[in-house]
């Protein structure tokens, strides 16, 4: 059951940082110089692959890659929409509705019991 678990905590909070370091910079480093973003984003996104790694490396051994991947699209855009929303402070549009509702069909697809094959 942990191996279920700990990889999707893991992602979560590793896309928490991810979305800081590509985003983060917009809100809190607009006046400063892009090189000096670019490292404090790097420095930030050090601590996304701390997480990002041991969390694919444990849910593979419980998830397909396939299954790795769109469930870190499904939290990515969880993540995005709490970060553009509330830190942000973006306004909320039915693009996000549509958005999920492509990421729940995708999540679907690569969950589904007996997947076919081409």
């Amino acid at each position: 059951m942990l191996s279920r678990i700990l990889p999707i905590f893991l992602l979560v909070f590793s896309n928490i940082f991810m979305t800081y370091a590509w985003y983060g910079h917009l809100k809190d480093m607009r006046a400063r110089p892009l090189l000096l973003a670019i490292v404090a984003s790097w420095g930030v996104a050090f601590f996304e692959y701390c997480l990002q790694v041991p969390a694919n490396r444990i849910g593979f051994g419980v998830y397909s890659l396939g299954q790795l991947k769109v469930l870190q699209e499904v939290i990515t855009m969880c993540v995005f929409f709490f970060f553009a929303t509330l830190y942000m402070k973006e306004k909320l549009t039915l693009d996000y509705l549509w958005a999920s509702l492509c990421l729940v069909a995708a999540a679907y697809f690569m969950f589904r019991p007996h997947g076919h094959q081409m």
